[in-house]
């Protein structure tokens, strides 16, 4: 097993986690089985409870991992499956380390911080290393380790990341390459200095900046931070960050690898980065544009919703579209900001009802996103309520499915008090209840989580048409309430289907409103499996019928066509074969 130890400041969207990424890519290119943890100093054991504002969305993975959404850019750029334990936390360790100890494993012991500690650390990362996470099984041949550092930072004292840069320094022998984040050379000396004072020395600087570093500043910074000029990399501002893998690549990088780490591989990429270098070169090239917008209440940090906008500039990408994401407040929708700031009010729902693309107006497209709490749902129904009626293309991911099921309860069925239990427990007409096994009285951890299987009750579905007409799906989620089983009859008589059921036909997992072009809601997060060359098969029918292409596709039997596909020349995105996956994730036809 080989280590690269990833660590270093984050700057202007092109951190530690694209590098790992991009670095675990380039190697996985050539052959090797690639996989990546995450390690974060916080307490949290997980990164359930977190607020999107704080950290971004939280990702989750097959086995129900609540975890931080770096592992999202692991899995989409290594088209790999991980699992909780990859991503490690200061909790998970002194939680692991108090059981030990409370079971008696420690023999009487005192235990301390060194070695207890930091040989728990040790030994989760080397176990969990070898923990397979590719569909072939095979145990991985290196790991990409990012570890959050912060040397820029004025804060790095903290007891919690020195001790993870303790056992790091024991346990990366290999390389560690750190990624620094100004163009000027003043702030790489001073993080590399720092990085040395804790016994880490780099093979590889990455040195973030917005234009391609001189020579002279490549020769000034390899002299006083003791490094060849071949292990400084420029790491610039790119049209896309489907490129930076390329970029490493382009300067030599898996040259390095091979020799530092006496990797049995070809030096030359092969395959996966021909595909990545189409699909850069097509991003470039993109002339037509679609306009989404995205009603939610955490629209003022867009790592919130990370993993959507990626599934949805996946699937653009599929339709050779560029794409445009209009973030609307769902808040700002409703009657009540009308009162209080109705220039607010008007603007929002101007974003939300057209798009002005190349002088052209333009009726807008809705994707309605998870999400928890009261504030800002009575503005997403407003905007469920108007695609329905207009028949403009819809969305509805988990919350987004669930008020989809309100909107129709009130305004076809006429009953006007219908809502989630989770906002009105006293309503009349719950047409979204809690879980049974939902705890109420504890956060963490009590959803339903990770993957689990959706059955289609009928071929007449769009979504199994797109799925690749499939019997059945296995998606992730997370979610606490569900839609009312008791109820769903009264809907199906009005032509809003339930055509997608869990295993036991109790839960409600995919709805289809009849003589609609597109009104499609799902319980599960599809968006968690997207990947860039295998775009999410919901994202992907909201694309093409905001297109206007999706009749056509469908009718064509959801293939690929000649122009819209990758080359066979360019391989699989994984050491092995992709062709199964070809059709279940398809891409655009004309």
């Amino acid at each position: 097993m080989k280590y690269i130890l990833v660590t270093g400041g984050v700057i202007s969207g092109i951190g530690k986690g694209i590098i790992a990424s991009s670095v675990g890519t380039i190697l996985k290119s050539c052959g090797l089985h690639v996989t990546a943890i995450k390690i974060d100093p916080y307490i949290n054991i997980d990164a359930g409870t977190f607020s999107p504002y704080e950290h971004g969305e939280v990702f989750v993975l097959d086995d129900g991992g609540e975890v931080d959404l770096d592992l999202g850019n692991y899995e989409r750029f290594l088209d790999i499956r991980l699992t909780k334990d990859n991503n490690l936390t200061t909790g998970k360790i002194y939680q692991s380390v108090i059981n030990k100890e409370r079971r008696g494993d420690y023999l009487g012991k005192t235990v301390q911080v060194v070695p207890h500690i930091t040989d728990a650390i040790q030994d989760w990362v080397m176990r969990q290393a070898k923990v397979p996470v590719d569909d072939d099984d095979v145990e991985p041949q290196v790991c990409v380790i990012e570890v959050r550092q912060e040397l820029l930072d004025a804060s790095f004292d903290s007891i919690e990341e020195r001790e993870f840069l303790r056992v790091t320094h024991c346990l990366v022998r290999d390389v560690q390459p750190s990624a620094t984040g100004e163009q000027k050379t003043k702030p790489t000396q001073n993080s590399v200095r720092e990085l040395r004072g804790l016994g880490l020395s780099p093979d590889l600087i990455m040195c973030r900046c917005s234009t391609p570093l001189d020579n002279s500043v490549k020769e000034k910074i390899s002299m006083f931070c003791h490094v060849e000029p071949e292990q400084v990399i420029c790491v610039h501002d790119v049209s896309s960050i489907y490129r930076v893998p390329l970029l490493l690549e382009n300067q030599g990088v898996v040259g390095y690898f091979c020799r530092r780490l006496n990797l049995p591989i070809e030096t030359k990429p092969r395959k996966m980065l021909a595909k990545w270098k189409e699909m850069s070169d097509r991003s470039d090239r993109l002339l037509e544009q679609c306009s989404i917008a995205l009603v939610g209440k955490y629209t003022k940090f867009s790592d919130s919703y990370a993993s959507v906008i990626k599934a949805l500039e996946h699937s653009a990408l599929a339709i050779s579209h560029k794409l445009e994401v209009k973030y609307v407040d769902s808040a700002d929708l409703e009657a009540s900001r009308l009162q209080e700031e109705p220039v607010r009010y008007h603007e929002a729902w101007q974003k939300l009802c057209s798009a002005n693309l190349n002088g052209v107006l333009l009726l807008r497209r809705i994707v309605i996103p998870g999400g928890f709490g009261v504030r800002g749902t009575e503005g997403k129904i407003q905007a469920i309520s108007w695609a329905r009626k207009q028949k403009k293309p819809f969305l509805g991911v988990c919350l987004g499915m669930q008020l989809a099921v309100c909107e129709f309860a009130r305004n076809m069925l006429d009953w006007k008090d219908a809502n989630s239990t989770e906002f009105d427990p006293e309503t009349e007409h719950p047409v979204v209840i809690d879980m049974p096994e939902h705890n109420p009285g504890q956060m963490g951890g009590t959803m339903r989580l990770g993957k689990r299987r959706t059955i289609f009750k009928t071929k007449n579905s769009i979504l199994r048409k797109l799925y690749g007409d499939v019997d059945h799906v296995e998606e992730r989620h997370r979610h606490r309430f569900e839609v009312n089983p008791e109820l769903t009859q009264h809907f199906e008589e009005k032509g809003f289907r339930f055509v997608g059921q869990d295993v036991e036909g109790e839960r409600m997992e995919v709805i289809e409103l009849d003589d609609h072009p597109y009104f499609v809601g799902v319980q599960y997060h599809p968006e968690f499996t997207s990947r860039p060359i295998k775009p999410s098969p919901p994202y992907l029918g909201l694309l093409l019928a905001a297109a206007g292409r999706l009749p056509g596709y469908l009718q064509k039997g959801c293939r690929l066509s000649p122009r819209e596909t990758y080359s066979d020349g360019s391989g699989s995105s994984s050491p092995d074969s992709e062709i199964a996956d070809l059709k279940l994730h398809s891409l655009a036809q004309e």
